[in-house]
């Protein structure tokens, strides 16, 4: 029992409801457009939580190796640093895990388009392998983008841009400007919760020679940074809520800027990145919240 609890650890489940956010949302763009399936809902969900679980291993064992985690981390502690798993167990369960993304990724290709969409299942397969290799290459390899200040482009993309837009393509076959201004938020938020991530980890992570962004702005132009991507994920989700609007139950989602709000004071009047942690947790939560209620916002 022990060591299932280890694995479960190492998947590190909290980081898993940000990454389906998007879908949710996508696919609540899907219904009121009438082009819902549940079946590729759950694909999708099952595929995304799939490439989540794989960049979590990916990122324990790229660290782990090379001496990133360490003492001097603030956050929960790796299976790989702590010792509970070696290396090369980590490694073989990343390749299990390839091989079940990989399977899950092209069944949901495959449902989605069948034989009627040739360009598309292309394009999805060729997405499916680039998810994969984005996650691996993230933190493992001596060319590993985390370490190269690449990270928050890496999230923007897949966590908003692919998740919405690419999940709503397999429902509709075609893009919809509905879906642009959502993705572009979801793909804030989730680079603001990996900044706040390395806003916390800045003196490790210098230390380890893990180049992130943070470490290049420094530590306050990262909190401008912060900032910035926040404030704008609320300007273009109002903008959103004003050009789309046909109910004042489309705003319902407002509710979530109240803790986005509050997390731009506990920012601002931070002195001490260690501080961050809790509002890891509070972003990715809130961004959750705010893509779920958009959506269901939309179809009111």
């Amino acid at each position: 029992m022990k060591k299932v609890s280890i694995w479960v650890s190492a998947m590190r489940l909290r980081t898993l409801p940000l990454s389906i956010s998007g879908i949710v949302l996508a696919s609540c763009l899907a219904a009121y457009n009438g082009v819902f399936n549940w079946l590729i809902f759950s694909l999708a969900i099952l595929t995304t939580l799939s490439f989540q679980i794989l960049s979590n291993l990916a990122n324990d064992y790229g660290d782990g190796v090379k001496g990133t985690d360490n003492n001097g981390r603030i956050g929960p502690e790796r299976a790989i640093q702590t010792g509970e798993i070696t290396p090369a167990k980590m490694f073989n369960a990343i390749k299990i895990n390839v091989l079940v993304s990989i399977g899950l990724a092209f069944l949901l290709v495959f449902v989605a388009f069948r034989s009627q969409h040739f360009l598309l299942t292309l394009l999805f397969f060729a997405l499916g392998i680039l998810s994969v290799v984005a996650a691996i290459k993230y933190t493992v390899g001596n060319n590993a983008y985390g370490y190269k200040g690449l990270g928050d482009v890496y999230v923007f993309v897949f966590f908003g841009l692919v998740s919405v837009i690419g999940c709503y393509v397999l429902y509709a076959k075609t893009v919809d400007h509905v879906v642009f201004l959502p993705a572009i938020t979801v793909g804030l938020l989730s680079a603001a919760v990996l900044n706040l991530n390395n806003m916390r980890d800045i003196e490790s992570d210098r230390l380890s020679n893990k180049i992130t962004l943070v470490v290049k702005l420094g530590i306050k132009n990262a909190r401008k940074y912060h900032l910035f991507l926040v404030i704008s994920a609320i300007v273009l989700s109002a903008l959103f809520g004003i050009l789309y609007y046909t109910s004042i139950f489309n705003l319902i989602y407002f509710i979530a800027y109240i803790p986005l709000i509050l997390h731009i004071k506990t920012v601002i009047k931070n002195k001490d990145s260690k501080l961050l942690d809790p509002e890891l947790k509070k972003v990715a939560l809130t961004t959750v919240l705010l893509s779920i209620l958009m959506g269901v916002g939309h179809l009111l």
